[in-house]
């Protein structure tokens, strides 16, 4: 891929796909893809990082002229928006986002997959009251609101909003076919 936008944000609830779509996008694109919760957020033993080591990780990576950002998140999260060149937003119902986290999470559990930096999912965190199923549950309403700030904010120009994983999955042939990422307006691309 050689033009179109060179720094591109992804953001959804929960579950949504935005990991995927991001290392489908690098495939495609060539892109380098940073991984949030691999990269910047989360340390062995389920810590997290301090929020001031992740502004300065997330400015770091940020500053390359191209990346592809599977999502950012609390004290990085408008600078990294700002510094995008396209915002790629999964605004799914709230039954596909769940399906995906629980056959996700209960995957994760049995393989013992190592996620966001070498931490393993268990049983015991998946039904706890602090679960990513319950994360899930509490956001869900705040992550779709930040979309629609998102468009409001940046316009149609720069963000674009999949309703449906059809919608995605068929922008992402356009992006194969063409070797480029689309670049016309989100309401034209009636994703």
């Amino acid at each position: 891929m050689t033009d179109g936008p060179r720094r591109i944000l992804l953001h959804g609830v929960t579950g949504s796909g935005k990991t995927s779509l991001a290392l489908e996008l690098g495939r495609l694109t060539g892109l380098p893809v940073l991984l949030a919760d691999e990269d910047i957020g989360w340390l062995p033993g389920w810590n997290q990082r301090p929020a001031e080591e992740q502004r300065r990780i997330a400015r770091e990576r940020a500053s390359a002229p191209e990346w592809v950002f599977d999502t950012a998140y609390g004290p990085y999260r408008a600078e990294i928006a700002e510094r995008a060149d396209l915002i790629l937003c999964l605004d799914y119902p709230r039954l596909v986002s769940m399906g995906r986290l629980i056959r996700r999470s209960i995957r994760r559990v049995v393989t013992a997959e190592p996620v966001c930096n070498g931490n393993t999912e268990t049983w015991r965190q998946l039904f706890s009251s602090d679960s990513i199923l319950m994360w899930h549950a509490r956001s869900f309403a705040s992550k779709r609101a930040q979309i629609k700030t998102l468009l409001a904010a940046e316009g149609p120009s720069k963000v674009v909003r999949f309703r449906s994983p059809h919608r995605t999955r068929s922008w992402l042939r356009l992006v194969a076919k063409n070797g480029r990422i689309p670049t016309r307006r989100a309401g034209d691309a009636a994703v």
